[in-house]
């Protein structure tokens, strides 16, 4: 039986994105402060950096599902305000 091969997602955006890809999207976009207003994680709000994060979502994932909503959701208002 053959397996399915990584191209057979064209329509999931977080597809071929790494973490430390959305995470460093998501600061750009909200800023340290505006990301812990959003998801309520210590390590987004009590000395937050990209490494710190990303070995507590590595572990956590109700807080990785969290984080990846959030980007999806960032993608979609991006588009509605695009021209």
């Amino acid at each position: 039986m053959p397996t399915p091969t990584p191209a057979a997602q064209p329509r999931n955006p977080l597809h071929g994105l790494t973490l430390e890809a959305i995470v460093t999207a998501l600061v750009a976009h909200y800023g340290w402060p505006g990301l812990g207003e959003r998801i309520a994680l210590r390590c987004f709000t009590h000395e937050p950096s990209v490494n710190s994060s990303l070995k507590f979502l590595r572990k956590t994932p109700w807080a990785r599902e969290k984080v990846e909503s959030l980007y999806l959701f960032m993608l979609r208002e991006q588009r509605r305000s695009a021209p």
